[in-house]
């Protein structure tokens, strides 16, 4: 099972849009000095959709040798097509990942037996754990707790992480998998204390790409006892939260990680045009964030 706050790592680029490896391996070693459970690479906030197969795989090769087994690491291997995903779930399993989420096919929204039938091949083709990853706003499908039950009892599918936003969804895969063997996660940072509380195993946070430390003493505080102070950790996010609003997400979070001497670099072309008024807001929540001793 996946527990624990996973780092949803944005990928590192140069000014001309290359592959940063210098930068990425340095903001992987600032996610685990932070506390951080587990990486996820590759996913929405890693930019998997702007890369090509072969991009995608050496960054999968640099992320799982930099991390060295330290924490687990799960590698975004989705694409639109089954056979598609079939081949780079493969090489990422090769390569050393120990989980494959494996995201909705998009663009062309399937039916649930779709669903159902695309992620029990991949599953079938790979011998590594598989996490299905449920986002409805990009995809334009939501995975149904009725597939999640079904998809459970394949031996390697093993996790749901969910970005819908929609707490409901949560509670219901929740009610509909076997807590002993099956993780539940959030993929939405505003949720993970709830998901937690309601029975999930963690959460995979784009905001730990700026405060990897607040996002893994959510899960400490949580697992320790303290409430009160897992939710003060919790609602200290909600600024930076507001500031996703404020154009492409993944831009928003660069921006603000960048403020930080992340130095991940842009975001790549066309997903890269914060307006000034939104710069200058994240530059002036971070600010204020930093004041108040986020990190």
């Amino acid at each position: 099972m996946f527990s624990g706050i996973f780092a949803a790592v944005a990928t590192a680029f140069n000014d001309d849009e290359t592959f940063n490896e210098g930068a990425m391996r340095a903001h992987l070693d600032t996610q685990l000095a932070a506390g951080m459970h587990g990486i996820f690479a590759l996913g929405t906030n890693g930019e998997f959709f702007v890369q090509s197969p072969a991009e995608r795989a050496h960054v999968t090769r640099v992320v799982i040798d930099q991390v060295s087994g330290r924490v687990p690491v799960i590698v975004g291997a989705g694409a639109v097509s089954t056979s598609e995903t079939i081949s780079i779930a493969k090489d990422a399993a090769a390569a050393g990942a120990d989980g494959l989420s494996i995201i909705a096919p998009y663009f062309a929204a399937a039916s649930q037996k779709e669903l159902e039938t695309h992620f029990r091949a991949v599953a079938d083709a790979v011998d590594a754990p598989v996490i299905v990853y449920n986002i409805p706003a990009r995809t334009g499908v939501s995975v149904a707790p009725a597939t999640i039950e079904r998809l459970a009892h394949v031996d390697n599918i093993v996790a749901v992480k969910d970005s819908s936003g929609n707490f409901d969804t949560i509670l219901q895969y929740l009610e509909r998998t076997d807590r002993a063997t099956f993780s539940v996660m959030s993929g939405n940072d505003s949720l993970n204390l709830w998901a937690l509380q309601a029975g999930g195993t963690g959460g995979i946070s784009g905001i730990a790409n700026v405060y990897p430390s607040v996002m893994a003493s959510i899960y400490d505080l949580f697992r320790a006892g303290s409430f009160d102070e897992a939710r003060k950790a919790q609602d200290s996010i909600r600024p930076i939260r507001n500031c996703l609003a404020l154009g492409n997400p993944n831009s928003v979070v660069k921006h603000a990680a960048n403020q930080r001497g992340a130095g991940l670099g842009p975001c790549r072309a066309p997903f890269n045009q914060l307006s000034d008024e939104a710069i200058a807001a994240v530059k002036k929540t971070v600010e204020a964030d930093l004041a108040r001793g986020l990190r």
